[in-house]
């Protein structure tokens, strides 16, 4: 059987995998080598993260390209996500063969009309519906500035969407993402594919934890707002602990918890600590004001959790409505809270996790679909 060799451009380094985005891409590269695909990555460095050896494991070359930040990348048509992802060197690379090319979100995607390609075997890999996510970053954050960016930037990716239209297949992370690209392109070959995770098995505890924890990338404003809205809508007054974790949690924040005695912030706790604060909660909750992509935090906290507790636009069509407790409300969550704090997590609970997580978000079945779909068209 002869060799099947994929390039992937990624938007930053995969490496270590410790927020979102980049989890899907090191996962995913991990999995793809472990079924036997030569892999061909070119990353675009991203301030404040280091070059990765540990990808030479899995890859059989491994490019860097400096990102080209700045006003010349700023002042265009074209999104500055975008824009400033540009490369000569990549793409004289990319044309020294006929492989398939993987364009790792809409990031990477500055290439994806070329007319050099237009031979090739284009693949998207969607992780956000992306004008959307910024409009909703418009609506959240407080700064002006940073809020006539983010509706400008929302804006341009906008108009820059139409140009998935030269992807042979997409891979989008939920339903409800598949849903809406395939009414926008009907003609285009769209495929549910979950994001790739570095989970293996459910080893949720069973029993009673003695708080509730929300976690995330605190200075991200999505997640800012969700924070807020829990201390101040959901936990204001409860007799519940909250404890909010994640990284450089706003003084917004420290300032609403220090009103509130059961509201405890813990900020840029290491991998292991963020962990253990998830295994032992007596329950996760999740809220998120953007019905975009899939929350990988989600699966992290299924996988490792015990009760789980979100509001209906964190699920946003992923199927997974049946392993977790949902408030449409503030008024619906307290009322969920109190009834799951005298609860124990059980057996059961952890057996129907297995059922669903293990079928449905396994990173070889995933990878499997992948391949076939790219390489047995």
């Amino acid at each position: 059987m002869s060799e099947k060799h994929l390039h992937i451009i990624s938007f930053d380094v995969p490496y270590p995998p410790n927020y979102g985005g980049v989890i899907d891409v090191f996962y995913k590269i991990k999995e793809l080598h472990n079924k036997g695909i030569k892999l061909h990555l070119h990353i675009i460095e991203y301030p404040g993260r280091e070059q990765a050896p540990e990808l030479e494991k899995y890859c059989t070359t491994v490019n860097y390209y400096p990102r080209l930040t700045g006003m010349r990348s700023a002042f265009s048509l074209l999104p500055y996500i975008v824009k400033s992802r540009r490369s000569t060197e990549m793409i004289e690379n990319l044309l020294n063969d006929d492989y398939p090319i993987l364009f790792e979100g809409l990031h990477s995607c500055f290439y994806i009309d070329d007319p050099r390609l237009k031979n090739r075997m284009l693949i998207y890999r969607e992780s956000n519906i992306e004008h959307h996510y910024y409009y909703n970053l418009f609506k959240a954050e407080h700064n002006w500035g940073k809020k006539l960016y983010f509706l400008m930037e929302s804006f341009k990716l906008l108009l820059f969407q139409r140009k998935i239209k030269n992807a042979d297949v997409s891979f989008v992370v939920s339903k409800g993402d598949r849903d809406y690209l395939q009414k926008v392109f009907p003609n285009k070959r769209i495929l549910f594919l979950p994001s790739f995770h570095a989970n293996t098995n459910v080893i949720s505890k069973e029993g009673k934890g003695s708080y509730f924890l929300y976690h995330g990338n605190i200075e991200v404003p999505e997640n800012q707002a969700a924070a807020e809205f829990l201390i101040k809508k959901v936990f204001k007054g409860s007799k519940h602990k909250l404890i909010i974790a994640g990284m450089n949690p706003p003084k917004a924040v420290y300032q609403l918890s220090a009103k509130c005695k059961n509201v405890e912030v813990i900020a840029n706790p290491n991998e292991e600590v963020m962990f253990n604060l998830i295994k032992e909660a007596h329950a996760n909750i999740l809220v998120t004001f953007q019905a975009s992509g899939l929350k990988l935090k989600l699966l992290n906290t299924l996988y490792n959790g015990r009760f789980c507790i979100v509001n209906p636009t964190m699920l946003n069509g992923t199927n997974l409505d049946e392993l977790c407790l949902i408030g449409r409300n503030s008024s619906e969550l307290k009322h969920i809270i109190d009834q799951v704090a005298s609860m124990s997590f059980t057996f059961d609970n952890i057996n129907r996790r297995e059922e669903i997580l293990l079928k449905n978000f396994s990173n070889s079945v995933n990878a499997d679909l992948m391949i076939d779909a790219i390489f047995n068209r």
